[in-house]
C-alpha cells in the first residue's frame, strides 16, 4: 500500500479485484467480513476476512457443499446465485441470498465465518437481493427486490423468522426509489432514530446509482434524500464506472465507509470490462442526517493505520487434501472429476463432457484479478485432450488446448468456434502460459499504422513452454461483458474434455511480478493485431 500524506494512509482500488460484484459486509469486533455473487459458480459466495478493509483474504466458500448449491445441468451464464447479505446477530453469522436456477430465497447460518455453514432454510418470498436486519426487540426484516416485470414494485420488506425461515407478515411495499429502472440490492440500517433503506437503481451497468431514503419505523413511510443518488459516475469520463449495489459499515472508532461494485472499461469507445464487477472502497460522511458518498476514485484515503495480512501465494502446487478456495467450476465439481491423491502433488482432473461450449465440462480455474495478468500451468495430458481456458461463458472462451501431438489456440466467440494456431509439442508435461497485457501499450503512430483504432481493452497472448514467441495473441475485448452480456467475468482455469490430465501446479499473478519473466518482456508484433497473430495460424478471424 501506500505511503502516508499529511498524517493519512492512502489503499488502492478496487480492494477485491477480479469478478467479485454485489459485496455486502458485516463487522465483528475488529474483524470484518465480506460475501459477493458467484452466480453459476461453485463453490458458491465467496467469503473474505480483514482487519482493515482494505487487505481481504479469502478464507473459504459460503456454499461449499452441492446441498447447498443446487444448480440444474443446463444452467445458464450469470444464473445461479445473486446478491448474498452477510450480517452477524445473537452470536451468529446469517447469509441470505437468492438461487434464481432452483429455489429462490433461502438462507444458512454458522458460528464461525470459516464455516461449516447450515443447509440452506427457504423463505416463501419472491423477488431477488434479500436483506436481514434486526429490531431492538428481536423483530427480523427482510427485505428484498420485488419480481422484475410488469408488476414490479420496487422493493419490499417482510417480517420474518430466521430461523425457520417462515414468513410472519406479508410482504409490504416499502420504496421504489427515485424513479431510475430496477430498485434492487436493498439493505436496512437503525441509525439512531432513524430507518435507513439503501438501494441500487439504473441498472448494473453505466447508469448504476446509490440512492437512500429513511423512516422512522420499517413500515415507512420512506423519505427520500434530497441529494439522491448519492452516488453515481454515470455520464463522467471517470476511469470507474458502473458505482452501485453497495453496503455500509462502521469501524471500531465509528468511521463510516462503503463497500461498492465498480468496473474499470478500457479500449476505444464504448470501452470494455474484461474482470467483471470488482469490490471497492470508499469513505463516508454524515451531513444533515444524510450519508455523503464519492466519487469513488482508484486512489482513496485509507481507515485509519493499515493492517495488512499474509497474502494467499499466487501458486497452487496441489499439495493440499481439498482444493483451494479460490478454485471454482461452472455449476458443479463432481467427485469423480477431480483428485488430489491419484498422484501426489498432482491435480488429476478426468473428462465428463467433451467440450467447453456446453455446460458438463470439467474445468477448475480462478477470477483473473489482474489487468496485466501471466497464468501458468504445467501439465501432462497423456493421451486426452486438456488446456488453459480463459472463459467468461460457454459461448465466449479462448483456449490453450494440447491433444494428438500438438497445441492449439482455439477461439469461441459466440456461434463462432475457430482454430486460430498449431504447433508440434513433444511428447510429456508440458507448460502452458496465458497473459494479458493493456492495449494501452500501443502508441498513437501505431494504430495509424494499422489502419485501425486499437478498440482492445487488452490483448490475450498464448505460450507453449520457454518460447517468448507467442503461438496467438487475440483481441481481449470479445471476452467481455459488452460483447458476451452476462454479469461474470473471465476465469482462467484447467480444463479436460477427453480422459485424464494431470497438472503439477496452477500460478496466476501479475504479469510485472511473474516468475520466468523472459516469457513475457517482448511479446508484441510491431503492428497491433486486428483478432489474432501467429506464425502458425492456418486462418484467423477477423
Amino acid at each position: 500500500m501506500n505511503s502516508p500524506t499529511s498524517g493519512a494512509s492512502f489503499h488502492d482500488n478496487p480492494v477485491i479485484p477480479g469478478f467479485h460484484p454485489d459485496p455486502s459486509v458485516c463487522r465483528v469486533g475488529e474483524d470484518y467480513y465480506l460475501v459477493c455473487s458467484s452466480f453459476e459458480y461453485f463453490p458458491g459466495v465467496p467469503i473474505f476476512h480483514s482487519r482493515d478493509l482494505v487487505h481481504w483474504r479469502q478464507i473459504g466458500n459460503v456454499l461449499d457443499r452441492p446441498a447447498q448449491l443446487p444448480l440444474p445441468a443446463d444452467a445458464m451464464a450469470s444464473d445461479g446465485i445473486y446478491a448474498p447479505t452477510i450480517r452477524h446477530h445473537d452470536g451468529r453469522f446469517w447469509m441470505i441470498t437468492t438461487n434464481v436456477s432452483q429455489g429462490g430465497n433461502f438462507l444458512v447460518t454458522a458460528d464461525r465465518p470459516e464455516g461449516p455453514w447450515s443447509d440452506p432454510v427457504w423463505l416463501d418470498l419472491p423477488g431477488i437481493d434479500p436483506d436481514l436486519a434486526w429490531d431492538d426487540d428481536g423483530t427480523c426484516w427482510c427485505a428484498f427486490a420485488g419480481a422484475h416485470g410488469p408488476t414490479f414494485t420496487g422493493v419490499q420488506i417482510a417480517r420474518v423468522d430466521p430461523g425457520s425461515g417462515k414468513v410472519l407478515e406479508d410482504p409490504f411495499p416499502a420504496w421504489a426509489g427515485t424513479g431510475l429502472q430496477w430498485p434492487e440490492a436493498p439493505h436496512l440500517y437503525r441509525v439512531g432514530g432513524w430507518w435507513y433503506l439503501l438501494i441500487a437503481e439504473g441498472g448494473t451497468e453505466r447508469g448504476h446509482t446509490v440512492a437512500i431514503a429513511r423512516a422512522r419505523s420499517p413500515r415507512g413511510p420512506w423519505e427520500s434524500a434530497p441529494a439522491n443518488p448519492i452516488l453515481s459516475h454515470r455520464g463522467t469520463a471517470h476511469p470507474v464506472q458502473s458505482t452501485g449495489h453497495a453496503d455500509l459499515v462502521t469501524t471500531p472508532d465509528g468511521e463510516w465507509w462503503m463497500v461498492l461494485l465498480a468496473t474499470r472499461p478500457a479500449g476505444y469507445s464504448p470501452k470494455f470490462h474484461v474482470l467483471g464487477r470488482e469490490t471497492f472502497l470508499t469513505p463516508v460522511q454524515w451531513e444533515d442526517g444524510w450519508p455523503r458518498v464519492g466519487p469513488v476514485n482508484l486512489r482513496e484515503r485509507a481507515p485509519g493505520a493499515l493492517r495488512p495480512q499474509e497474502p494467499a501465494p499466487q501458486r497452487d502446487d496441489f499439495d493440499a487434501p481439498e482444493p483451494e478456495p479460490r478454485l471454482i467450476s461452472p455449476r458443479s465439481r463432481p467427485d469423480g472429476s477431480w483428485s488430489l491423491t491419484e498422484r501426489q502433488g498432482w491435480l488429476a482432473l478426468h473428462a465428463t463432457g467433451g467440450t467447453l461450449d456446453r455446460p458438463g465440462c470439467t474445468f477448475v480455474g480462478r477470477r483473473q484479478q489482474h489487468a496485466e495478468s501471466r497464468t501458468a500451468v504445467l501439465l501432462d495430458h497423456g493421451t486426452g485432450r486438456a488446456g488453459l481456458s480463459v472463459r467468461l461463458s460457454a459461448g465466449h472462451h479462448y483456449d490453450l488446448e494440447v491433444a494428438g501431438g500438438q497445441a492449439s489456440v482455439i477461439a469461441r466467440i459466440g456461434p463462432l468456434r475457430q482454430v486460430v494456431a498449431t504447433r508440434a509439442v513433444p511428447a510429456g508435461p508440458v507448460v502452458l502460459v496465458i497473459t494479458t497485457r493493456s492495449a494501452r501499450k500501443w502508441s498513437v503512430g501505431e494504430e495509424r499504422l494499422s489502419g485501425l483504432h486499437v478498440a482492445a481493452p487488452d490483448f490475450v497472448a498464448f505460450h507453449v513452454g520457454t518460447d517468448p514467441e507467442p503461438l496467438a495473441e487475440l483481441d481481449g475485448r470479445y471476452l467481455s461483458t459488452e460483447v458476451a452480456t452476462g454479469f461474470t467475468g473471465r476465469v482462467i482455469g484447467m480444463y479436460v474434455t477427453e480422459g485424464t490430465a494431470w497438472f503439477d501446479w496452477f500460478d496466476h499473478g501479475p504479469l510485472d511480478d511473474a516468475p520466468g519473466r523472459s516469457l513475457t518482456t517482448d511479446l508484441w508484433p510491431t503492428t497491433p493485431p486486428l483478432f489474432g497473430t501467429s506464425r502458425n495460424a492456418s486462418a484467423l478471424i477477423g
